[in-house]
């Protein structure tokens, strides 16, 4: 039995109507909120079930009362870990430094491309150009206190931001298109899906291969006219997808909360 799990506090009650796995459930809710942190694993089910003289099923047990509870969180392979709340994905118009610094956490950008291309067909039925027309692409590694959050790729028409990429890549890209080009993001369509994680975004997110991300599609539109069209994967185990709802033609008297993680 590993040293964690005698960090355990408590002994199971054989003589209460309680079931056991639901005793156990709470003395690990017990040293999860004393003892641990977000995202560090807890002792294996094995040294549980020897701390406490019970069968592994009854470990198995607690274990899915509390990923049930959200207060643990299983990763296949890998073991069972303190569960670490999602960040709510709030979708529009804003750069995701802004968004990051509203949560208090620290934003960052690795740059992986910043070129001028050929649009390729699909790309350029998505921007309404013909294919080869030049397009800046613009692939990043976004992070959020040094953690990597979601992989994105820009698409901007070429003749719309000339000198783009003679210089350096912009640290917000909307901002610089704003100020530099006057191109202010007026609304956009945004659409939603499942993903796997390829190996090469896999490696770059630091997921397995093959583990659920959100894959969002993202067309931006000045004066009813595509100005950016974007891909972005974000991890699924960082996000959840937080959508306000208004039946139409109703005009509401709530005010929208500003959500926090």
């Amino acid at each position: 039995m590993s040293d964690a799990a005698e960090l355990i506090g408590g002994e199971i009650d054989r003589s209460s109507g309680t079931a056991i796995y639901l005793q156990l459930a709470e003395l690990l809710r017990q040293y999860v909120r004393t003892k641990s942190s977000p995202a560090t694993a807890i002792p294996s089910e094995r040294d549980i079930a020897a701390r406490f003289g019970v069968a592994r099923m009854t470990v198995r047990q607690a274990i899915d009362t509390l990923v049930s509870a959200e207060v643990l969180d299983r990763v296949v392979g890998l073991g069972t870990f303190v569960h670490r709340p999602k960040l709510d994905l709030q979708v529009k118009l804003t750069s995701y430094s802004e968004e990051m610094q509203r949560r208090g956490m620290v934003p960052d950008a690795k740059v992986l491309d910043f070129e001028l291309i050929q649009a390729s067909a699909s790309v350029a039925r998505e921007l309404q150009l013909h294919e080869g027309q030049m397009v800046v692409r613009f692939r990043r590694l976004l992070l959020a206190d040094e953690e990597p959050m979601s992989v994105d790729e820009n698409f901007i028409p070429g003749y719309r931001v000339p000198g783009l990429t003679d210089g350096p890549a912009p640290t917000s890209l909307y901002n610089t298109l704003g100020e530099r080009y006057g191109l202010v993001m007026e609304w956009g369509e945004d659409m939603i899906e499942a993903a796997a994680a390829a190996p090469t975004v896999a490696r770059q997110l630091k997921v397995e291969t093959g583990a659920p991300l959100l894959k969002i599609q993202r067309h931006a539109f000045v004066s009813g006219i595509v100005v950016d069209y974007s891909v972005s994967y974000y991890r699924a185990d960082r996000y959840k997808l937080w959508v306000p709802l208004q039946r139409p033609g109703v005009r509401s008297t709530r005010q929208v909360p500003s959500r926090r993680s």
